[in-house]
Order: C-alpha cells, then structure tokens, then sequence
C-alpha cells in the first residue's frame, strides 16, 4: 500500500470514528430527550441520566447532585450515585474542596491525573476513611446551569480508557447536563406543586374538623341571647369557644385562646377543649375544672406553651354567672344605665405550672345586660399605623349597640375590627362571646 491509500486509508478510519462517535452521541442524547419529555419522578429522571453517562462514556461510576442553598456547610446533597457492574469500589463521594471549585468556577472540572493534580489536596480529611480504598484517578464534573445559576452538578468518575476523559467527553456531558437542568428543576417544581397541593387539602381538611368542634348553633335559653363567632389568621388557629349544656337549669360556656396559631395551636386547642368537656361532664365545679384541666395540660404541652381560658355557667333561674378565668382578657359587663365593669377574679394561664391555685366568683346578670368575652385578637389587632384596635374601642361597639342582639353584636364587633385593621393581614386569631339577659 502506497503512501496515498494510506494516508486516504486513515482518514477514512478517522472519519468512522469520528461518525461512530458522533452516532453515540446522538444515542445519549436522544435517551435523555426521552426521559426529559417523560413523566417520570426526579429520581428516576436523574437516575436514567447518570445510568446512560456511565454506560456511552465508559466509566466506573456517575452521580448528580443538587444544590442546596440553605445548607452553607455541605451544599451539596447527592440525589442519585451509580456504578458500572463491573465496579467493585464503594460509590466515592465528590471532596468539598472539589464541589467548592465548580461552584466558585462555574465551569466544567476536567482531571486526568487526580492525585498529582496540585489544585487539590486529594487526600482530604474530610473523605472518610473507608471511601479512601477508592482509587480515585479521574473524575469529570460539570455545573448545572439554569438561566446562569447553578443548580447541581454532573459528575463521572474514572474513564475506563487509559487516555483519560476528552475534550469530546466534555463537551457531551456538558450538553447532557444543559438539558437536564431545565427538566430537574420542572421535575422539582412539579413535586413541590404536588406537596403544596397535598398540604393545602390536609389543611382543609383539618379546618373542616376544626369548624366541627365549635357550636353549630347559637343556643336558646329562655330570658337569654348568647352569640358567639371565632375567626382563625391562617386556615385553622387556636382560639375556640363553647357551649355545654350541664342539666336543665344550668349552661356552661367558654373561651379560650392557645399560645400561637396555625396547625400547632389548632391540635392543642382541641385537646384542650376534650380536657375541659370531660371535666364539664363529670358536673365538676367551676375551680375545680379548670384546675384538673391545667395539670392535664401541664403534662402534655411543651414548656413554651401555654393557654388562657374563661370558663363559666350560666343560672338562668338565678341569674347569676358562675366563673373561673385562667389569665384570659378580663370580660366586660355593660349594664342598662352604661355603667361599665371587669370582672375581676382572674388566675394563671393554663400549662405553666401544674399545681396553679385559682378561684371562682359569681355575678349577677340584671335586665338589659350583656356580657362580652373576647380573645386578644380582637383588641390588639393593629391597622396600618400599627395602633392597635384596643378596649376603648370596643367598648364603644358595646355601649353603641346595647340594646341590638346578642348575633348583631358579635357581627358588629366583627365589621369594626375588619374596617379598623383595613388591608392589613389578620396578625392573630380573634373570638367573641356575648351573652345579653333580656328586660
């Protein structure tokens, strides 16, 4: 063979090689398209990827790898690590000093010869000593990029050809992981969508039962209007009320509001309104309720939790209001002539202490009066000048509308407080109880 045919010779094994390489390529790249297109979890899309670079670049393992930004420590957290079947090695876990170069470069890491690579010290402490045994001799990591941000990064390790990793090589998984960025970070909206989707129903869900707990009615006493209406600031809170018919001539009522709001707050108030109603059906005295139901709760709440509540019963016959008030707002008594009083026997706050002494007082109920109990919601709400709605103000609804009814009351209460705080964000949960004796 002449020195033409073969130099012509040579270039026609250049250029199969360099269709045959190109026919890879276009293999890799179309299985990623697939996956990218696919409805696939993140895992098992990111899984698909690493799988098909170990498999056409040749390599004894890969791995992907997100990027956290709250964690400052270790920013990078591995989704997904595989190895070629022939692989006998533990799947290595990418060294710090190696993660921090790409993510301070932004730019793909190409190395050849690891251990004489004088950027790094390969030998890191931070290795463990077991992942050591893993002849580590070059790695091919590339950034992540979506709209110029790192994301994660896409990491090969060890090449099986004795060259070592190529210009070639880089220039795929560069490509592989330009077009895998967009697809994880769909694949993670996707799944956040899902899980806010998800949270929202349980929170529905659970303001549904919340909204179960509180009276379905307004009761009917002879003499009497009671009303009462609670709002939470998010979708379930910690405020409640309620009404428990004891026998025939006596009514127990209540308010109580737990320390926070949300979810939280929503789970004790329930098993603080359980705690009381047992205590309620077991026909016990207004004192003596409260203070079983506050070691009850002492034992169940965690020490930076705590509750407030107004308990009392009602005497139609006599009327006259049975009360015990365990650190919860003083309410307020308007008489027919405006005369204005607190009630004022008061205790501790539930949960703070399991041995807590409270009393029990009773009040007469004259004509024409009405009573308001109402959660620090109401009176601290604030408007957009940060001043609060405060008691003046609601004792001005109160002596406004004496003579309305107990529901028109409440309503108005309501309204005030909500034209009050105008575009501000309701700040905490708000109840208001109003019992009025008719005459």
């Amino acid at each position: 063979m002449n020195t033409e045919e073969t130099a012509i010779s040579s270039r026609l094994e250049e250029e199969n090689r360099r269709l045959k390489t190109a026919v890879e390529e276009l293999s890799i790249l179309n299985d990623v398209a697939i996956a990218i297109t696919s409805t696939q979890t993140i895992e098992n899309i990111i899984e698909l990827i690493v799988k098909k670079c170990i498999k056409h670049l040749k390599v004894e393992q890969g791995a992907v790898m997100l990027l956290d930004e709250k964690d400052q420590q270790n920013p990078f957290r591995t989704m997904i690590r595989k190895q070629d079947s022939l692989s006998t090695f533990l799947p290595y876990r990418l060294d710090t000093q190696l993660t921090g170069w790409v993510l301070k470069n932004k730019s793909p890491l190409l190395v050849n010869n690891l251990e004489e690579d004088k950027r790094f010290n390969f030998l890191s402490k931070d290795i463990p000593a077991n992942e050591n045994d893993f002849p580590l001799k070059s790695l091919l990591s590339v950034p992540m990029l979506l709209k110029g941000k790192i994301t994660g990064l896409l990491t090969v390790f060890n090449k099986r050809s004795p060259s070592g990793f190529t210009a070639d090589d880089q220039r795929l998984i560069s490509i592989i992981a330009a077009q895998s960025a967009q697809v994880i970070e769909n694949a993670r909206l996707y799944r956040e969508e899902a899980e806010l989707r998800y949270l929202q129903e349980e929170i529905r869900v659970a303001h549904e039962i919340q909204a179960d707990l509180l009276p379905a009615a307004q009761p009917a006493l002879s003499g009497y209007m009671i009303s009462g209406k609670s709002i939470s600031a998010k979708e379930v809170g910690g405020d409640y009320y309620d009404y428990i018919s004891i026998d025939n001539d006596r009514f127990a009522f209540c308010v109580g509001d737990i320390a926070g709001k949300g979810i939280p707050a929503a789970l004790l108030m329930s098993n603080l309104q359980a705690t009381l109603r047992a205590q309620i059906s077991a026909d016990k005295a207004c004192r003596e309720c409260i203070s079983i139901t506050n070691k009850m709760l002492y034992n169940n709440m965690s020490s930076n939790k705590f509750a407030t509540l107004f308990y009392g019963i009602l005497n139609p016959g006599k009327n006259e209001i049975t009360y015990c008030n365990a650190g919860h707002n003083k309410p307020m008594l308007i008489a027919r002539n405006n005369d204005i009083r607190r009630l004022p026997t008061t205790g501790m706050a539930l949960g703070i202490v399991p041995d807590a002494p409270y009393e029990e007082s009773i009040v007469a109920m004259e004509a024409g009066e009405l009573m308001v109990i109402f959660s620090d919601g109401i009176t601290e709400a604030m408007n957009n000048k940060e001043e609060e709605f405060g008691e003046e103000r609601l004792l001005k609804i109160l002596l406004n509308n004496k003579n309305e009814t107990a529901d028109k009351i409440v309503e108005t209460i309501f309204q005030e407080v909500k034209l009050f705080t105008v575009s501000n964000q309701q700040a905490d949960d708000m109840t208001a109880v109003v019992i009025k004796r008719e005459g």
